[in-house]
């Protein structure tokens, strides 16, 4: 199979476990070659959709699930997979986030990540904590804990606007009334000044003495370091960022651990999930055969395994069996009763961004009533 192809995603942090699955296929298939193109995360969900249209770049492409998935599928970008047998290996929930509204099966999930924050579990246990909090006074219980021993309780990166506003999504998940609850403020029918919704912000406000001092300047690569030398217990960032801490030399036993913002008897969720890293296939390319056996080639149980196990990510390919220690540690939430992450039904992505931007404001000293409402008129704006 002949072929030169452009593989555009995000994951800077994956390409060398990518490298090597390249090899494999262009061993497999000579004369195909593949070119990965690899921008930030933030760059990713600003410019793709304009680079990859453009014709340059993404023969295969990566989309993130919602908005962009969305924008991208209105934009005419994705080859329709419906026909393709390969995605009988995939997870039919994972399946159903990349299908437009007629249908059509449009890409391939690639990972199961947790939106919820890492966790020292080592720091946990010093602190007295062997297992998640089961409520708000036993969450700030912990935290108070923590910065008893002299380390960071959460480290948040409130400087990139791509994962300061990670925490808030399992702040929501039982504030809510609702499970879609982003998606009703974008369409109007709840408001970014809702009790539930200020209530969240108002708990943000008793997690400001928690977090590391200038954290609103604060990036993820300096935090995953200070996450991974033991000087700060939580990392609220995602499940995405376990093989990024161990590549900065973290040895400790990591586990997630979400907020939990009610009483106990309230508690309807324990984290949040989401089902990421769509893979699809230009639907102008030149070189379609070659771009549907490298989707192909991915969904393979051997080849997602390696891919997993070397990123630690849980695969949305069904029948694989972990090496990785820390899949194998968090492979107890894949069944725990989660909440699927609330910005994936935003279509617009700016009201995404105000609904993040509030979390962080407030946390960065804001006052929650004044977030709410800034929040509430830039999205009757947009809207």
């Amino acid at each position: 199979m002949d072929g030169s192809l452009s593989f555009a995603h995000w994951r800077a942090e994956d390409k060398e476990v990518f490298d090597d699955l390249v090899r494999r296929f262009e061993d497999r298939n000579p004369g195909a070659a593949v070119r990965q193109d690899v921008l930030s995360s933030g760059s990713y969900l600003t410019t793709a959709l304009q680079r990859i249209r453009s014709g340059n770049v993404g023969d295969v492409f990566a989309a993130f699930v919602g908005a962009q998935f969305q924008d991208m599928t209105s934009a005419g970008l994705f080859t329709d997979l419906s026909n393709q047998t390969f995605l009988s290996r995939v997870d039919t929930s994972a399946l159903d986030l990349s299908t437009d509204g007629d249908g059509r099966r449009l890409g391939l999930p690639y990972q199961h990540i947790f939106h919820m924050p890492l966790a020292n579990m080592d720091l946990l246990e010093r602190a007295g904590v062997s297992e998640q909090p089961a409520d708000w006074d036993g969450f700030l219980g912990l935290c108070e804990a923590l910065r008893g021993l002299g380390v960071v309780p959460i480290a948040w990166p409130g400087g990139e606007p791509a994962n300061a506003g990670q925490l808030l999504k399992s702040m929501v998940m039982n504030n809510a009334p609702w499970p879609d609850m982003f998606a009703r403020i974008e369409d109007g029918t709840a408001a970014a000044t809702d009790d539930w919704f200020v209530h969240t912000l108002e708990q943000f406000v008793e997690l400001r003495p928690y977090v590391q001092p200038q954290a609103l300047g604060a990036t993820v690569e300096p935090l995953q370091q200070l996450f991974a030398r033991g000087d700060a217990a939580m990392l609220a960032t995602g499940s995405f960022h376990i093989g990024a801490v161990r590549h900065a030399g973290a040895e400790f036993p990591i586990d997630l651990i979400a907020p939990i913002t009610v009483p106990r008897d309230e508690v309807r969720y324990v984290g949040v999930h989401n089902q990421s890293f769509v893979v699809g296939v230009r639907s102008d390319t030149a070189e379609l055969d070659t771009a549907l056996a490298l989707v192909e080639f991915l969904t393979e149980p051997d080849v997602a395994k390696t891919y997993a196990d070397g990123t630690v990510q849980h695969s949305c390919v069904t029948g694989i069996t972990y090496d990785n220690p820390d899949l194998r540690t968090t492979a107890h939430w894949l069944t725990a009763e989660t909440l699927l992450a609330p910005h994936v039904l935003v279509r617009d992505l700016e009201i995404r961004r105000v609904l993040d931007n509030a979390s962080t404001e407030v946390l960065g000293g804001a006052d929650p009533e004044q977030a709410a409402e800034q929040a509430q008129h830039l999205i009757e704006q947009q809207r």
